[in-house]
């Protein structure tokens, strides 16, 4: 039973991926109706819209060192729950905006509001996990962004962008209301020296009757350790190589083109004169996203991070190639399927491993002491370089064209495999502080 319900709560903890997934695929199914003015009284111009696109992901840069230090004074839950209401405020601008303003401003509150999710979700999902479970649990918010997107997709390619909007702006209710009943992190009531509490919420997720005096003493443990300076703790060797290492794998999460392939769907399918309907055809991409994240999942405690990694940036490298070559020399070739082939491998191979695993490692890799500010920080660099792609991508691709884009995706898929195959550790199996261990003997 304790297996069933640390998994009931891991899922619904991260609940908030599924809002965010909602938030990055809402943009691809409206643009046509935004833009032709049947969705609002006004119309956004080129710039506009990109900036509609990609305000979210500032929102979310903006959120992540805020919320990294809530969550380590408040709990990850309570600072989840606190986030909730904005976020539907938010959702009410969008839904209600008369003026391009007010879209502009909903977006960046939506995009705070689930950007914030990015740190907070993965850190208390692997935080209620046993050893054996974090993997699998750690990819829980990944799916859940992928199925947010899948739901975007599906609603807003049949509904009118108004429903549309109703239909998103109701999930941080739900999860309002589910995440109520959670318990909090363990490893945070015993870090802030309450063991009585940190056993009833480990009790909670083991089984009234398990015995978890071994895990408890561990995460009293950690608690205890003299508390150093801010300053001190982010300066120490085996902060800044966990920094390295998830800064790295943020970067190559954004620079192999995700973003701009999510938010653009539609238009990638409709310049490439694609046979199947764009909205069908980026269903077509959400379900693919979906299923080969459910892949990952059964399979990341087996394979391990690592190979994983190395095989997403070997799909990405092939399937961008394959772009740049497309748009370059057969686009008026008659075989407009390429690239949905072509998108749906460089999904299949994100999903499997670029999608979940910085997200997982982002919370492996760091001592609980720092863990919520430099997860914070990786968090920020991430929203960072997706605002930098989302903007530039309309942009690069009318000055430069979609060859030329595709080729700098391509590029960025093939420093990441190197950079996986020669820097990244393996952590699968390994407990927090069995990883601390490994790092630090590396790092000396």
């Amino acid at each position: 039973m304790g297996t069933a319900t640390q998994f009931i709560v891991g899922f619904i903890g991260a609940l908030g991926a599924f809002c965010l997934g909602a938030v990055i695929g809402w943009s691809g199914p409206v643009e046509n109706e935004v833009k032709k003015s049947n969705a609002y009284s006004f119309t956004p111009g080129q710039t506009e819209w990109g900036l509609v696109g990609s305000l979210m992901t500032l929102g979310a840069a903006f959120s992540c060192i805020p919320v990294g230090v809530l969550i380590g004074k408040i709990g990850r839950k309570i600072t989840m729950l606190i986030l909730l209401p904005p976020f539907f405020i938010g959702w009410l601008l969008i839904l209600l905006a008369s003026h391009i303003a007010m879209l502009l401003v909903g977006r960046f509150i939506v995009g705070f509001c689930g950007g914030a999710f990015c740190v907070a979700c993965p850190m208390y999902v692997t935080e209620i996990a046993q050893v054996q479970y974090r993997g699998t649990m750690g990819c829980f918010f990944q799916l859940l962004i992928v199925f947010g997107i899948l739901y975007a997709f599906v609603v807003g390619g049949f509904v009118k962008t108004f429903y549309f909007n109703i239909a998103c702006a109701i999930l941080p209710v739900i999860f309002f209301i589910l995440m109520i009943f959670m318990p909090e992190s363990p490893i945070f009531l015993a870090q802030k020296g309450k063991p009585e509490k940190a056993e009833k919420s480990l009790k909670f997720l083991r089984g009234k009757d398990a015995d978890v005096s071994g895990e408890l003493k561990e995460m009293s443990a950690e608690g205890q350790k003299e508390k150093a300076s801010v300053g001190k703790i982010l300066c120490r060797r085996i902060t800044l190589k966990g920094l390295f290492l998830s800064i790295g794998l943020m970067l190559f999460q954004q620079m192999t083109g995700i973003n701009a392939i999510i938010f653009y769907s539609t238009f990638i399918f409709e310049t490439a004169g694609s046979t199947l309907e764009p909205r069908i055809s980026t269903i077509i991409v959400g379900i693919v996203q979906a299923i080969a994240t459910i892949i990952s999942i059964l399979v990341i405690e087996k394979v391990g991070r690592k190979i994983l990694l190395l095989l997403s940036a070997c799909m990405m490298g092939i399937s961008t190639l394959i772009m740049a070559l497309y748009f370059g020399m057969l686009k008026d070739s008659g075989v407009g399927w390429l690239a949905l082939i072509a998108v749906c491998v460089f999904i299949i191979g994100f999903s499997l491993g670029f999608g979940p695993v910085p997200w997982l490692m982002m919370a492996e890799l760091f001592a609980e002491d720092v863990k919520a500010l430099a997860g914070s920080i990786a968090g920020t660099t991430n929203w960072c370089f997706a605002f930098i792609v989302t903007l530039l991508f309309p942009v690069l691709n009318d000055m430069i064209g979609a060859t030329a884009c595709f080729a700098i995706f391509f590029g960025f898929a093939v420093a990441a495999f190197v950079f996986i195959l020669f820097l990244i550790p393996e952590t699968k199996g390994k407990t927090l502080n069995e990883i601390q261990a490994k790092m630090g003997e590396k790092g000396e």
